[in-house]
């Protein structure tokens, strides 16, 4: 395979609809890789979506990557993010985590009901989010789960899902919960909107991506008390935003690339 001058290098298959990226696909070993793609990779002026695998290695190579290590490093991991929200001073509902089931056994110390109790790593469009509210479900979530990671209730509508590309924000809506539903995950019946979204909240967003170092990410925030809120970030973010917002994915990744965005 022969590299044009106006393509570039990605790995994962994010891209594979842009015409503007050839995607060679993520290879366990690299030596699985022939030749002349491996050199093509190592003379890429940057690798387009490397895996978290290959991310670290370039990144340790010196090697120019997109989207950055650190967005690798916290992707799914509502742990490390929630330990660098409170390093950064950023503000995010009140969480801890508990091992084991004696520091379990002690929630009720710490948080009142109700609470939210989560899946720690890997869940993604609501699913491994609970709302608890008494003593008895709470048992239930904790039985056999080595990891507790539990953050206060927040009672609101809905959540702000803000889309940040390289430096910029490329899309903003409101995520609004179903009737009878807490969790604001489009996949769980929530409805978009992009009305009045407050610029605060843009600023913080783009804030936030800055300090952790994230340059393609859903950064989820919502409004209490006038207050907002980081809930967490989503490096893996759906598309239906983008497809109500009229705005096509992949016409718009190929934009970022020619100008020099991303």
């Amino acid at each position: 395979m022969t590299l044009k001058s106006s393509k570039v290098v990605a790995l994962e298959a994010r891209l594979a609809k842009c015409s503007n990226v050839i995607t060679l696909g993520v290879r366990p070993n690299w030596n699985d890789y022939p030749a002349d793609q491996r050199r093509m990779i190592m003379e890429a002026g940057r690798i387009y979506y490397p895996s978290r695998f290959y991310a670290g290695l370039f990144h340790t190579l010196g090697l120019k990557i997109f989207p950055s290590v650190d967005n690798y490093r916290y992707a799914q991991d509502k742990i490390a993010q929630t330990a660098l929200f409170q390093l950064a001073g950023i503000d995010h509902p009140f969480t801890r985590v508990f091992y084991g089931k004696r520091q379990q056994e002690s929630i009720p110390d710490h948080f009142e009901l109700p609470l939210v109790a989560k899946v720690a790593r890997g869940s993604a469009m609501g699913r491994g989010v609970f709302l608890i509210r008494n003593l008895r479900q709470l048992r239930r979530y904790c039985k056999g789960r080595h990891v507790a990671y539990i953050q206060e209730y927040l009672p609101v509508d809905r959540d702000l899902r803000v889309v940040i590309i390289g430096r910029r924000v490329v899309l903003a809506y409101w995520r609004i919960a179903a009737p009878g539903e807490f969790r604001s995950n489009v996949a769980r019946g929530a409805r978009i909107s992009f009305d009045d979204v407050p610029a605060r909240a843009l600023e913080l967003a783009l804030e936030v991506a800055g300090t952790c170092r994230w340059n393609d990410v859903g950064i989820d925030l919502c409004c209490y008390r006038d207050r907002f809120y980081v809930l967490e970030a989503n490096m893996k973010y759906g598309r239906q935003g983008f497809i109500q917002a009229g705005l096509d994915y992949h016409e718009l990744m190929e934009e970022l690339i020619r100008d020099g965005t991303i």
